[in-house]
């Protein structure tokens, strides 16, 4: 088998092979263990190079209006007997323009969150980089999985992990933090599980075919054979997992305290990818899968979004502790991802994904610079803290780098994806046209604004206590016990330098990220009847501006100077 098909299966079970790896005798100290984890993650970060530079080749030889899922593997998993109904439960990876900038967001800040842990953590270190390892592997096969039952697999098993990695090593109130986590994510998750059991039902009813290929399950979903009924109910079903995951208020009560009680990689990790398995579930699963639902429901999930951003931020404007004050910002700044995603315009879900990777590499950031911070204070209290930037003037410049990042300043990689989001959900009512469209509108802009205010009212406010002002240190610090200097060393700062420069390149020129964003919102996203509009196209006209990016697309199949548009699956009128 060719080395293409096989590409994304590698990139998924290194880590696997890593984590085995590390338990083999000859047992090393603690300082090769370390070592040898991140050399496998660094090595899955390669291989994780080649598929993307395979994912770019295949998608130039196929041309970019092809709809499908490259770099696939399938394997049989769960097959019929003879004379029974004929089931398709499959090992099945592929990944598109969306999942694979996923995938590679994974693969970076994995091999920089187990590099940040080298002075951090003392104590079952073998334990600690495999359960880093098993938690990459994961989340690997959720951004490639294209069967539903392997998704949720993939899904739940980031559970223990991430479990184990907050009570064991997390803080003073680690096992609380853990527990409702676990507690939280598994009960919507079992709901999600109870949808995608009776989804499975349900095709075997019509059609004596049981399907969980994702792939198939979404053209049932856009040509009516899923009733609009059984839409609302299955779209509840997985938003309970997904909502949590996200987490979408008033749902988000866990995640400060398990970002707060985490030891500072599973902060990073919990920051930059974890929390986009939620909002990844609903652009790959329910809104493809189920258009009527939600179209129908987008008001109301955008409504809980912009709740979300603003309580977040009040929230966060008054902690005291750096960490607790981060997270908070992640709750706020998620609910521009749901914003942008329930728009159910190219512009707006191009700005939500684009926003998933950008938050990834930004919080992520400050999580790190928090725990490099703790390492030398063992405190991350703002009044306990202040008038660093003289003496510490590495940290000084990447805090201010990466606040300023999070916050959207034109020219770093936050301002595209919230310009993306708001230009999205302004012109969700309208088309160019002036044709009734999307379902939200100008009037959800409004309120998302203020949050980017308070947004940057509260990350400047903790800049300047932290940074500026007279010094002030707890007595006995800074602990360099551990080889620590004052300031940040040449490990800290090469972890957080790939990070600054890829925000950088994405604030400059997001166009190759949004380019291939493009092709999958379009073909995997909003190729269906609550997102695709009634447009008309004329010959010769240049569908790559701005009637493209708002979401005015003509389906590939129709050709120049036709007429399209999609009937609802209940047989009633065309959206327009």
């Amino acid at each position: 088998m060719e080395q293409q098909t096989w590409i994304l299966t590698a990139v998924i079970f290194a880590p696997l092979v890593g984590a085995f790896l590390l338990w083999l005798p000859p047992y090393g100290d603690d300082r090769s263990v370390r070592r040898s984890a991140l050399c496998f993650s660094l090595v899955t970060l390669g291989l994780t190079v080649a598929a993307v530079v395979q994912f770019y080749s295949a998608s130039r030889q196929l041309g970019r209006g092809d709809p499908a899922y490259l770099l696939q593997h399938y394997w049989p998993w769960i097959v019929s007997a003879a004379g029974e109904a004929r089931i398709d439960i499959a090992y099945r990876v592929g990944v598109d323009g969306i999942s694979i900038w996923m995938l590679a967001l994974t693969a970076l800040l994995m091999p920089l969150a187990i590099w940040s842990s080298f002075t951090a953590v003392r104590t079952r270190t073998r334990e600690y980089y495999s359960l880093l390892l098993l938690l990459q592997v994961a989340l690997a096969g959720v951004f490639c999985a294209l069967d539903l039952l392997l998704f949720y697999v993939f899904f739940e098993f980031t559970l223990i992990p991430l479990f184990l990695l907050i009570g064991v090593w997390g803080g003073a109130e680690r096992r609380r933090a853990a527990n409702k986590f676990f507690i939280y994510t598994l009960s919507g998750s079992v709901l999600t599980f109870a949808g995608i059991v009776y989804l499975a039902y349900y095709s075997y009813t019509d059609s004596q075919y049981i399907t969980l290929n994702i792939e198939e399950l979404t053209r049932m979903g856009q040509t009516g054979f899923i009733s609009p009924r059984v839409q609302m109910w299955l779209f509840l079903a997985f938003a309970a997992g997904f909502a949590i995951k996200v987490p979408l208020f008033p749902v988000h009560t866990w995640l400060p305290l398990a970002h707060t009680e985490a030891p500072t990689a599973g902060s990073v990790i919990l920051a930059g990818v974890l929390l986009k398995l939620g909002t990844y579930g609903f652009c790959r699963i329910s809104i493809p899968m189920l258009p009527d639902a939600a179209r129908q429901l987008a008001p109301a999930v955008a409504v809980l979004a912009i709740v979300g951003i603003l309580y977040a931020a009040l929230a966060a404007w008054v902690q005291r502790d750096v960490k607790k004050l981060v997270a908070y910002s992640s709750v706020s700044h998620l609910g521009f991802c749901m914003l942008g995603l329930f728009s159910l315009k190219v512009a707006g879900v191009n700005g939500a994904v684009l926003y998933m990777v950008n938050h990834g590499l930004s919080t992520g950031a400050l999580f790190l610079i928090v725990g490099f911070l703790y390492e030398r204070y063992h405190t991350r209290d703002i009044e306990a803290i202040g008038g660093l930037a003289r003496p510490m003037p590495w940290l000084a410049f990447f805090l201010v780098f990466f606040t300023l990042s999070s916050i959207g300043l034109p020219g770093l990689n936050g301002f595209v994806g919230e310009f993306l989001v708001l230009l999205g959900t302004a012109t969700s009512r309208l088309t160019l046209d002036g044709r009734a469209a999307g379902p939200l509108g100008y009037g959800y802009v409004i309120p998302a604004a203020g949050g980017i205010i308070l947004g940057a009212v509260y990350m400047l406010w903790m800049c300047q206590r932290v940074l500026f002002g007279p010094l002030k240190e707890p007595p006995h610090t800074p602990d360099t016990a551990t080889g620590l200097s004052r300031d940040l060393t040449g490990r800290e700062i090469g972890i957080l330098t790939p990070i600054a420069l890829a925000c950088v390149f994405i604030g400059v020129y997001p166009k190759p990220m949004l380019d291939t964003f493009k092709g999958a919102v379009v073909q995997h996203v909003l190729r269906s009847p609550a997102a695709t509009v009634h447009t008309q196209d004329t010959p010769g006209s240049d569908r790559s501006g701005l009637a493209a990016l708002l979401g005015d697309e003509t389906p590939v199949a129709v050709s120049a100077g036709s007429t399209a548009s999609y009937r609802s699956p209940a047989g009633g009128e065309p959206y327009e």
